[in-house]
């Protein structure tokens, strides 16, 4: 994103307005559903750029992420690969591990969820 349009999408969502357009009612609410996922998500840690979150912290920063930086997103799957898997600042992904020390990329993780929503899992 270049700066001029990233400063743009800052100052539209400091005054609430979001460049979600594109985005259709239905697919918002896919995107809707995997972030609650994310959020009630137990036993759960998220790694984001080498440090760790709750599942609410994850969430969160999801949903902000979104409303900043998804313009450009249009479909569930977009939001997993556009915001939700990697950091847009150093390009490391996010991860998830879980109680039993196994991480995963988060880009799997909500995918696999994406696929079990749309029964094909």
């Amino acid at each position: 994103m270049s700066l001029c349009r990233r400063t743009l999408v800052i100052a539209l969502a400091s005054l609430g307005v979001t460049a979600r357009a594109g985005v259709s009612p239905a697919e918002q609410a896919r995107i809707d559903r995997l972030i609650a996922f994310v959020e009630t998500r137990k036993g759960v840690t998220f790694i984001r750029n080498g440090n760790d979150y709750s599942c609410e912290e994850a969430a969160k920063f999801m949903r902000g992420k979104m409303k900043m930086m998804g313009g450009d997103v249009s479909t569930a799957q977009q939001f997993i690969d556009q915001i939700a898997s990697k950091s847009s600042t150093t390009g490391q992904p996010y991860l998830v591990r879980f109680t039993d020390g196994k991480t995963q990329l988060v880009a799997k993780f909500l995918g696999d969820e994406l696929m079990r929503m749309d029964g094909k899992y």
